[in-house]
Protein backbone atom coordinates (compact mmCIF):
# COMPACT_ATOMS: atom_id res chain seq x y z
CA UNK A 1 0.00 0.00 0.00
CA UNK A 2 1.16 3.60 -0.77
CA UNK A 3 2.19 5.80 1.87
CA UNK A 4 -0.81 8.07 2.78
CA UNK A 5 -0.62 11.46 1.18
CA UNK A 6 -1.75 14.23 3.00
CA UNK A 7 -4.68 16.36 1.76
CA UNK A 8 -5.47 19.91 3.20
CA UNK A 9 -9.68 21.17 2.07
CA UNK A 10 -9.99 25.04 2.97
CA UNK A 11 -12.72 26.89 2.50
CA UNK A 12 -13.38 30.82 3.65
CA UNK A 13 -10.21 30.71 5.32
CA UNK A 14 -10.93 27.34 7.52
CA UNK A 15 -8.41 24.86 6.20
CA UNK A 16 -9.12 21.11 7.69
CA UNK A 17 -6.69 18.00 7.17
CA UNK A 18 -9.01 14.90 5.50
CA UNK A 19 -8.87 11.85 7.48
CA UNK A 20 -7.81 9.04 4.98
CA UNK A 21 -9.67 7.04 7.23
CA UNK A 22 -12.97 7.50 6.22
CA UNK A 23 -14.83 9.48 3.42
CA UNK A 24 -14.88 13.41 4.25
CA UNK A 25 -18.08 15.04 3.08
CA UNK A 26 -19.25 18.58 1.58
CA UNK A 27 -22.25 19.94 1.67
CA UNK A 28 -25.03 21.86 3.69
CA UNK A 29 -24.67 19.53 6.33
CA UNK A 30 -21.22 17.39 6.33
CA UNK A 31 -17.76 17.59 7.95
CA UNK A 32 -17.29 20.36 5.94
CA UNK A 33 -20.51 22.62 5.75
CA UNK A 34 -20.21 25.46 3.02
CA UNK A 35 -23.61 27.45 3.45
CA UNK A 36 -26.89 27.43 5.05
CA UNK A 37 -27.94 27.50 1.42
CA UNK A 38 -31.56 25.21 0.88
CA UNK A 39 -30.41 24.93 -2.96
CA UNK A 40 -26.92 23.14 -2.24
CA UNK A 41 -27.25 19.17 -1.12
CA UNK A 42 -27.19 18.18 2.44
CA UNK A 43 -23.82 16.33 1.20
CA UNK A 44 -22.59 16.97 -2.13
CA UNK A 45 -18.87 15.94 -2.49
CA UNK A 46 -17.47 13.07 -0.77
CA UNK A 47 -13.48 12.45 -0.72
CA UNK A 48 -12.00 9.23 0.36
CA UNK A 49 -8.73 7.25 0.13
CA UNK A 50 -8.48 3.88 -1.83
CA UNK A 51 -4.82 3.31 -0.45
CA UNK A 52 -3.24 4.88 -3.53
CA UNK A 53 -5.02 7.92 -4.72
CA UNK A 54 -7.16 10.83 -3.43
CA UNK A 55 -10.83 10.48 -5.25
CA UNK A 56 -13.50 13.30 -5.26
CA UNK A 57 -16.96 12.31 -6.16
CA UNK A 58 -20.49 13.99 -6.52
CA UNK A 59 -22.52 12.30 -4.40
CA UNK A 60 -25.57 14.67 -4.80
CA UNK A 61 -28.47 14.44 -7.80
CA UNK A 62 -28.77 17.73 -9.43
CA UNK A 63 -25.90 19.65 -9.10
CA UNK A 64 -22.45 19.42 -11.03
CA UNK A 65 -18.69 21.12 -9.74
CA UNK A 66 -15.85 22.04 -12.15
CA UNK A 67 -12.60 20.71 -11.17
CA UNK A 68 -9.32 22.98 -11.82
CA UNK A 69 -5.87 23.28 -11.16
CA UNK A 70 -5.55 27.41 -10.28
CA UNK A 71 -3.31 27.82 -13.28
CA UNK A 72 -5.79 26.97 -15.29
CA UNK A 73 -4.72 24.03 -17.23
CA UNK A 74 -6.72 21.54 -15.91
CA UNK A 75 -10.49 20.86 -16.40
CA UNK A 76 -12.78 18.39 -15.59
CA UNK A 77 -16.76 18.36 -15.14
CA UNK A 78 -18.00 16.33 -12.48
CA UNK A 79 -21.66 15.62 -12.87
CA UNK A 80 -23.75 13.63 -10.31
CA UNK A 81 -22.34 10.03 -9.68
CA UNK A 82 -19.12 11.21 -11.35
CA UNK A 83 -15.62 10.82 -9.52
CA UNK A 84 -11.84 12.21 -10.15
CA UNK A 85 -8.51 11.52 -9.01
CA UNK A 86 -6.70 14.19 -7.07
CA UNK A 87 -3.78 13.84 -8.74
CA UNK A 88 -1.97 17.82 -8.88
CA UNK A 89 -0.84 19.99 -6.13
CA UNK A 90 -3.64 22.56 -5.42
CA UNK A 91 -6.85 21.91 -6.72
CA UNK A 92 -10.11 24.23 -7.07
CA UNK A 93 -13.26 23.20 -6.92
CA UNK A 94 -16.09 25.57 -8.16
CA UNK A 95 -19.65 24.91 -7.99
CA UNK A 96 -23.08 26.86 -8.26
CA UNK A 97 -26.61 26.49 -6.03
CA UNK A 98 -29.46 28.55 -6.63
CA UNK A 99 -27.17 31.55 -7.93
CA UNK A 100 -24.62 31.52 -5.24
CA UNK A 101 -21.22 30.30 -6.82
CA UNK A 102 -18.50 28.64 -4.07
CA UNK A 103 -14.49 27.55 -4.50
CA UNK A 104 -13.14 25.19 -2.20
CA UNK A 105 -9.48 23.90 -2.37
CA UNK A 106 -7.29 20.97 -2.62
CA UNK A 107 -4.47 20.85 -1.45
CA UNK A 108 -2.03 17.80 -1.88
CA UNK A 109 1.65 17.20 -0.60
CA UNK A 110 3.65 17.72 -3.44
CA UNK A 111 6.29 15.12 -3.84
CA UNK A 112 2.83 12.88 -3.39
CA UNK A 113 1.19 14.47 -6.11
CA UNK A 114 0.85 12.34 -9.39
CA UNK A 115 0.76 15.71 -11.67
CA UNK A 116 2.86 19.10 -11.74
CA UNK A 117 2.41 22.11 -13.36
CA UNK A 118 4.62 23.56 -15.17
CA UNK A 119 5.54 27.12 -17.13
CA UNK A 120 6.00 25.67 -20.67
CA UNK A 121 6.81 28.43 -23.51
CA UNK A 122 6.18 27.35 -27.33
CA UNK A 123 8.82 28.99 -29.26
CA UNK A 124 7.72 31.21 -31.90
CA UNK A 125 7.27 28.64 -35.48
CA UNK A 126 6.74 30.62 -38.93
CA UNK A 127 4.65 28.95 -40.95
CA UNK A 128 2.69 26.72 -38.18
CA UNK A 129 -0.16 26.91 -36.10
CA UNK A 130 -1.17 25.75 -32.92
CA UNK A 131 -4.84 24.95 -31.74
CA UNK A 132 -5.88 26.69 -28.37
CA UNK A 133 -8.94 27.81 -26.99
CA UNK A 134 -11.86 29.26 -28.95
CA UNK A 135 -11.39 33.01 -29.24
CA UNK A 136 -14.46 34.83 -28.27
CA UNK A 137 -15.55 38.04 -30.02
CA UNK A 138 -15.54 41.43 -28.08
CA UNK A 139 -19.51 40.76 -27.38
CA UNK A 140 -18.90 37.16 -26.61
CA UNK A 141 -16.60 38.16 -23.96
CA UNK A 142 -19.17 40.84 -22.84
CA UNK A 143 -21.65 38.19 -22.01
CA UNK A 144 -18.56 35.70 -20.02
CA UNK A 145 -17.72 38.97 -17.88
CA UNK A 146 -21.82 39.92 -17.08
CA UNK A 147 -21.71 36.46 -15.50
CA UNK A 148 -18.75 36.50 -13.75
CA UNK A 149 -17.82 39.87 -12.63
CA UNK A 150 -18.59 39.29 -9.51
CA UNK A 151 -15.98 36.40 -8.95
CA UNK A 152 -13.27 38.81 -10.81
CA UNK A 153 -14.24 42.15 -8.23
CA UNK A 154 -14.38 39.75 -5.26
CA UNK A 155 -12.30 37.67 -3.12
CA UNK A 156 -11.56 34.15 -4.44
CA UNK A 157 -12.10 32.36 -0.28
CA UNK A 158 -16.11 33.99 -0.20
CA UNK A 159 -18.89 32.65 -1.97
CA UNK A 160 -19.81 34.94 -4.89
CA UNK A 161 -23.35 35.61 -7.32
CA UNK A 162 -23.54 34.15 -10.73
CA UNK A 163 -26.48 36.74 -12.11
CA UNK A 164 -29.57 36.09 -13.86
CA UNK A 165 -30.26 35.91 -17.49
CA UNK A 166 -32.14 39.61 -16.84
CA UNK A 167 -29.84 41.50 -14.80
CA UNK A 168 -26.31 40.50 -16.62
CA UNK A 169 -28.57 41.70 -19.77
CA UNK A 170 -28.85 44.59 -18.57
CA UNK A 171 -25.20 44.94 -16.97
CA UNK A 172 -24.11 45.04 -20.87
CA UNK A 173 -26.64 47.13 -21.74
CA UNK A 174 -28.94 44.33 -24.35
CA UNK A 175 -31.65 42.69 -24.71
CA UNK A 176 -32.49 39.25 -22.84
CA UNK A 177 -33.21 37.99 -26.52
CA UNK A 178 -29.65 38.97 -27.43
CA UNK A 179 -28.28 37.71 -24.90
CA UNK A 180 -29.55 34.56 -24.89
CA UNK A 181 -28.25 34.30 -27.83
CA UNK A 182 -24.72 35.09 -27.61
CA UNK A 183 -25.02 32.81 -25.08
CA UNK A 184 -25.86 30.11 -27.18
CA UNK A 185 -22.94 30.94 -29.72
CA UNK A 186 -20.21 30.50 -26.70
CA UNK A 187 -21.81 27.41 -25.94
CA UNK A 188 -21.39 25.91 -29.09
CA UNK A 189 -18.18 27.60 -29.84
CA UNK A 190 -16.95 25.88 -26.63
CA UNK A 191 -18.69 23.06 -26.66
CA UNK A 192 -17.07 22.02 -29.85
CA UNK A 193 -13.57 22.73 -28.61
CA UNK A 194 -14.33 19.73 -26.43
CA UNK A 195 -15.91 21.76 -23.24
CA UNK A 196 -18.42 19.56 -21.06
CA UNK A 197 -21.43 20.20 -19.15
CA UNK A 198 -22.18 23.49 -21.76
CA UNK A 199 -25.00 21.54 -23.49
CA UNK A 200 -27.51 18.84 -22.78
CA UNK A 201 -30.73 17.58 -23.07
CA UNK A 202 -34.04 19.69 -23.18
CA UNK A 203 -34.95 19.15 -19.43
CA UNK A 204 -31.53 20.88 -18.53
CA UNK A 205 -32.15 24.31 -16.80
CA UNK A 206 -30.62 27.79 -18.12
CA UNK A 207 -29.53 28.58 -14.67
CA UNK A 208 -27.21 25.27 -15.03
CA UNK A 209 -25.87 26.63 -18.53
CA UNK A 210 -24.95 29.93 -17.10
CA UNK A 211 -23.39 28.28 -13.49
CA UNK A 212 -21.07 25.85 -15.81
CA UNK A 213 -19.65 28.45 -18.39
CA UNK A 214 -18.92 30.92 -15.50
CA UNK A 215 -16.86 28.60 -13.64
CA UNK A 216 -15.43 27.09 -16.69
CA UNK A 217 -14.23 30.79 -17.85
CA UNK A 218 -12.50 31.77 -14.42
CA UNK A 219 -10.86 28.16 -14.70
CA UNK A 220 -9.49 28.39 -17.93
CA UNK A 221 -8.90 32.16 -17.40
CA UNK A 222 -11.42 32.97 -20.33
CA UNK A 223 -11.92 36.49 -19.17
CA UNK A 224 -9.63 37.78 -16.52
CA UNK A 225 -9.68 41.19 -14.11
CA UNK A 226 -7.96 42.71 -16.90
CA UNK A 227 -10.86 42.19 -19.00
CA UNK A 228 -12.96 44.32 -16.40
CA UNK A 229 -12.34 48.02 -18.26
CA UNK A 230 -14.46 46.65 -20.62
CA UNK A 231 -17.71 46.62 -17.91
CA UNK A 232 -16.00 50.01 -16.57
CA UNK A 233 -16.55 51.83 -19.91
CA UNK A 234 -19.91 51.13 -19.89
CA UNK A 235 -20.40 53.00 -16.34
CA UNK A 236 -18.19 55.93 -17.59
CA UNK A 237 -20.78 56.03 -20.43
CA UNK A 238 -23.61 56.14 -18.73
Amino acid sequence: MAEVARLIIGFCGERVEVDPERPFTVGRIADLSIDDNDYLHRTFLAITWDGRLWWLANVGARLSATVSDRMGRLDAWLAPGGSVPIVVPETVIRFTAGGTAYEVDLWLTETQAVFSTVDVREPEVVGSETIGPPTLTINQRMVVLALVESALRGSSDRPHEVPATARAARRIGVSVTTFNRRLDKICEKLTDGGVRGLKGGAGDLASNRRARLAEFAIAARLVTVDDLPLLDELDDGA
